[in-house]
């Protein structure tokens, strides 16, 4: 077995050409790629290829996933619990977890799923992995004693570890799945919520956790005609096995896709995981591309228990959920543990930052070496898909032409190698994306394609606030809504705590450290915070807690503060900076910390281990607000 850490087929072009009923596929031959450009080529290809995404701007709807239907009837619940826990994915895992080791003992999660993992319980198609290192990504593995299988563990594994988590902290009791809250509401009287769900439960709870999750509603684009379609339609996130075979494991294969033409509409990170099977099992395989990923290696490798012993000495965990902030910081001196795609460029830059005079502190260079060293970067990927696509013409269309963190990176070793297979075609659209749908295909560059299947790789709506304020009726202090706070973007404390809305608390990234690059290291900083409120509270028999609206403002007014990305005006349009609509104001909200993830962790760590809890307000029940 190799230890993680220690100190296709040929193929000829074939372009496809539409007749009335199918696809006619002819050999044919590919000029080779041009010179690699000059770094003001470069550039002015970025700028081109932004200009054609903005030009055909997609809107996108969202496809609420329905609560499956219970796996078993049970009575309407009536009893109240000091915690309700609305999500049972990461962030409500581990919130459960750490107020369980708080002392909590009645904390109730709603899930509308049969079960635990929230995303990674929806999420069953082929090939899904996590796309950062499970030593960081996957929680609580010093507390649940599970070692990783892999340096990026496959979707079955991060289920069980989900399972793992809810049997460890007891999180299974008096948990309700298959279930959707409704309603809640703020009972001042009595200092608690109440809620009411879609199985006719009405409990109460002295406090809430939002752990709704950032990936829970897919989107699909608003392509004209989408309903005419007369073939099998489905989202990734709803991966329909009973019509193409196979299971989630990969242990049989999707034997049902041999006489099916499949089109594939995406080219983001679940495509690119998801892409190299359908390949594999389609009789043909059409990818519809708008902006191609930029792919890098994955290389990916088992992990040793031998090796994880070593090093599995306490705290280990937290160490490398530090050291992976740190590592991608190029000003820092940290000796990266990790060792990936996410952290390689800071360490080009750090590499060349203590070859000047003044080494790492001389941080005035360290703008113009990031810009620089991306541009070798995706010099090099680019280089890496030239060599893998057989042919030319194909490999030409799946060049990232865009500073590589404009779009979230994709690390894959067999996605650019499917392209290489005589039955997989990519469409690509030119910036465009997919004209209409029809009732027996697709519309793409003027030309319609004959499918038997259509799946839509398309990604989820990230935003929290359309969720809590169109499925969930949230009514806080003196009837406020919370759809009504969240009017004009989402406004928090921390991220976590929202004024007028006691003993509310959100576990998400945004308005914290706001760490794309590992969400679970914000769920991990956002559940200590609130198990440290919920033990305050508890010792100091408080009842209720609330951010005050003078502290909020200052929030708020301190994230607007920090500048956006240098590279994100500059960016093809995507996720990462709202399809290129940068003055948004929900948008404009969705930041973080000024100083950057890790001075924003280290800011919250000591926020919480002080006692002081500066913001926030508590009271006993019947009192008036005061400052704590």
């Amino acid at each position: 077995m190799a230890v993680l850490y220690s100190p296709g087929q040929d193929q000829t072009q074939s372009q496809l050409q539409v007749g009335e009923n199918q696809h006619e596929v002819r050999p044919g031959c590919c000029d080779g790629l041009a010179e690699t450009p000059a770094k003001e080529e470069v550039l002015a290809r970025y700028a081109e290829e932004r200009e054609k995404r903005l030009a055909a701007d997609r809107h996108y709807v969202s496809t609420p996933i329905k609560g499956e239907r219970a796996t078993s009837r049970r009575s309407a619940v009536r009893s109240s619990v000091t915690v309700a826990i609305i999500g049972g994915g990461f962030a409500g895992l581990i919130a459960g977890a750490r107020l369980r080791e708080v002392g909590i003992g009645s904390i109730r999660i709603i899930e509308r799923g049969n079960d635990v993992g929230g995303t990674w319980h929806w999420n069953r198609y082929p090939g899904a992995q996590s796309d950062t290192a499970a030593m960081v990504y996957l929680p609580l593995l010093e507390e649940t004693g599970h070692i990783p299988s892999e340096k990026y563990v496959h979707g079955p594994e991060i289920r069980s570890h989900c399972k793992t988590i809810a049997r460890h902290y007891n999180l299974y009791d008096d948990a309700l799945f298959g279930t959707s809250v409704k309603r809640m509401r703020w009972e001042e009287a009595s200092a608690c919520w109440s809620l009411e769900t879609d199985r006719g439960d009405r409990f109460n709870a002295q406090f809430v956790v939002f752990a709704v999750g950032q990936f829970h509603e897919p989107r699909l684009p608003a392509i004209p005609g989408l309903e005419r379609f007369k073939g099998h339609l489905f989202h990734t996130s709803q991966w329909d096995y009973e019509y193409t075979g196979g299971t989630p494991d990969g242990s049989s294969p999707m034997a049902l896709l041999a006489t099916q033409r499949v089109g594939l509409i995406g080219t983001g990170a679940t495509a690119v995981q998801c892409v190299p099977h359908l390949a594999r099992a389609a009789q043909q395989l059409l990818v519809f591309q708008r902006t191609p990923s930029a792919v890098d290696e994955r290389n990916n490798l088992p992990i040793s228990a031998e090796w994880f012993t070593s090093i599995a000495t306490p705290g280990w965990q937290q160490r490398w959920l530090d050291n992976f902030v740190e590592a991608r910081n190029p000003i820092s001196e940290v000796d990266d543990l990790v060792r990936d795609g996410w952290t390689q460029i800071a360490q080009r830059v750090r590499d060349r930052l203590k070859a000047l005079p003044g080494g790492i502190a001389n941080a005035k260079h360290v703008a113009t070496l990031q810009s620089e060293c991306d541009l070798e970067n995706m010099s090099r990927i680019r280089d890496r898909i030239a060599r893998i696509v057989k042919c030319a013409k194909t490999a030409e269309q799946l060049l990232p032409w865009y500073f590589q963190f404009c779009k979230r990176p994709c690390f894959h070793d067999d996605y650019l190698e499917a392209f290489n297979l005589p039955s997989t075609f990519l469409v690509d659209t030119g910036g465009k994306g997919v004209e209409a749908v029809t009732e027996s295909g697709v519309v793409a560059n003027g030309q319609e394609y004959q499918l038997d299947a259509l799946i839509f790789a398309t990604g989820f709506s990230a935003d929290n606030t359309e969720r809590l304020s169109r499925d969930i009726i949230v009514e806080g202090r003196d009837g406020h809504t919370l759809g009504k706070a969240w009017t004009g973007g989402m406004k928090t404390y921390h991220g976590i705590h929202v004024s007028g809305f006691p003993n509310a608390f959100h576990v998400q990234p945004a308005q914290g450290a706001n760490f794309l690059s590992n969400i679970t290291h914000n769920l991990l900083d956002g559940a200590a915070a609130i198990s440290a409120i919920v033990e305050h509270m508890v010792g100091e028999q408080m009842d209720i807690v609330e951010v005050s609206e003078e502290a909020q403002t200052r929030w708020i007014s301190l994230l607007k503060s920090g500048q956006r990305s240098l590279a994100s005006d500059a960016c093809t349009p995507g996720n990462f900076n709202n399809d290129g609509k940068l003055d948004d104001p929900g948008f404009r909200l969705s930041v973080g910390y000024p100083d950057g993830p890790g001075a924003y962790f280290r800011y919250s760590r000591n926020w919480r281990s002080n006692g002081r809890f500066e913001g926030l307000e508590f009271r006993r029940a019947g009192s008036s607000r005061k400052r704590k």
